[in-house]
């Protein structure tokens, strides 16, 4: 198991939660599959730098781009949440900071005529 990859126990909690068929290929293994979608994400480099310990990254962008476009990923994702929530684990609070909300430079006071 990599870094950052899925422990046992959280494995456990969203495998029932993940679809069953896995582009009519059930012999892969669905969290090598979803570790791999993870660490993509996770690092932001391009698919063919996926380690090849996560399947070929061809198989498993292929999965991301299937669940992506059937429109898989929110329904684990508010499962998880509703969990979560039930059990009093998450807090719903809002923060904003405003050193990380910028104003478009016309609503900073900027002339509309083009003049500075």
């Amino acid at each position: 198991m990599g870094r950052g990859d899925l422990s046992d126990g959280q494995w456990a909690a969203l495998e029932p939660l993940m679809p069953i068929a896995v582009l009519d290929r059930p012999s892969l293994g669905r969290r090598k599959l979803i570790d791999g979608i993870r660490w993509r994400v996770r690092t932001g480099v391009s698919w063919e730098y996926l380690p090849s310990e996560y399947e070929p990254w061809q198989t498993v962008y292929e999965l991301f781009r299937h669940w992506q476009r059937d429109s898989t990923w929110p329904g684990p994702l508010t499962r998880v949440q509703a969990r979560a929530d039930a059990a009093g684990l998450i807090t719903w609070e809002v923060n904003v900071d405003s050193t990380i909300c910028r104003a478009h430079q016309h609503a900073a006071g900027a002339r509309g005529d083009g003049q500075t």
